[in-house]
């Protein structure tokens, strides 16, 4: 596990680093971060409850805002969304977003039940 919470604490400050030219960086930021140090705490066997179950509730509050444009973006036959960095389309950087946090409740929840595993 030692391993896999390395990567994913590298991988999150890694996300959250190429946030800080993102129209709103303050909030990614805080997101990725808040991940990457549950992950970076793991490498250690520290795990803080309430600070996984706050990500987690974020996360899915982020995914039930955005969920409607993702719909719309299915709607819409799923055109690209990572042909170029730059954001054409409002539906692009929604449903980028919409996965960054999908992405984020996944590994929330494998800590999630690392920490049940645990006691």
């Amino acid at each position: 596990m030692k391993v896999i919470n390395i990567i994913l604490t590298l991988l999150f400050i890694l996300f959250a680093a190429v946030q800080l030219n993102d129209p709103d960086p303050w909030l990614w930021v805080a997101i990725y971060g808040l991940v990457a140090g549950v992950s970076g705490f793991a490498i250690f066997q520290k795990y803080n409850k309430g600070v996984v179950y706050l990500g987690i509730a974020i996360c899915i509050i982020g995914l039930a805002i955005l969920f409607p444009e993702l719909i719309n973006w299915m709607n819409m036959g799923t055109p690209n969304i990572v042909e170029t960095m730059k954001v054409e389309r409002s539906y692009i950087e929604f449903v980028r977003e919409f996965f960054g946090l999908a992405i984020s409740l996944v590994t929330l929840l494998f800590h999630f039940y690392q920490i049940r595993k645990k006691t």
